[in-house]
């Protein structure tokens, strides 16, 4: 009885682990981190639709051009900048899971932080992977984007980083402004801004 059991019992173990092995494949493929890897690796972003609301999840930071990150310190430089700009955005209290971006289909949009808002319009051009925000009572502010299904990165020059952070900002200090601005003069060819996850 035992010798005609094997063999079903190793034929399910084998159907088993294939199963398994399967499914683990295709939740690595399907994993947001593949998509940023993909996206590196080909120079582009995995979607192309940014309506949903995205929350704060850290600073973003990248350089114009590869040539630089790849120049002797820059991925140094890149990381003292992240960490620098995550200092100087705690201080004007955006910090994870405080700050966010709604976009809506009808092109409107809400930024919020804490219990402040602010709305306005945006368009959002996926073949250049730009967005431009228009706040209310603000000028048009460009960003720049990395975009997968659940993350996305918003880059800004440094001077429009500090308009967006004046829009948006309760308690924002012109020593943190000159900071953060400072930044951005200190390392050529950097863009400043926030990592968002898709809620």
């Amino acid at each position: 009885m035992m010798k005609k059991l094997f063999p079903a019992i190793v034929a399910i173990g084998i159907l088993t682990c294939q199963t398994t092995a399967a499914q683990s494949l295709k939740d690595l493929l399907n994993s947001s981190t593949v998509e940023k890897v993909v996206s590196a690796v080909t120079g582009s972003s995995t979607s192309t639709d940014i309506t949903g609301t995205w929350t704060y999840s850290g600073p973003a930071v990248a350089f114009e051009s590869d040539n630089l990150l790849t120049q002797a310190g820059g991925a140094v430089a890149a990381s003292t900048i992240e960490s620098s700009l995550e200092e100087q955005l705690t201080k004007v209290g955006i910090t994870e899971g405080s700050l966010s971006f709604t976009f809506e289909s009808d092109s409107t949009f809400t930024a919020k932080l804490s219990s402040k808002s602010i709305s306005g319009t945006y368009s959002y051009n996926s073949s250049d992977e730009q967005v431009s925000l228009k706040f209310a009572k603000v000028a048009t502010v460009k960003a720049y984007t990395n975009l997968t299904s659940s993350a996305l990165e918003l880059l800004f020059d440094a001077d429009k980083l500090l308009t967006v952070i004046s829009a948006i900002g309760s308690k924002t200090s012109s020593s943190t402004l000159s900071t953060i601005s400072s930044l951005a003069e200190n390392y050529d060819g950097v863009q400043l801004g926030f990592e968002l996850s898709k809620e």
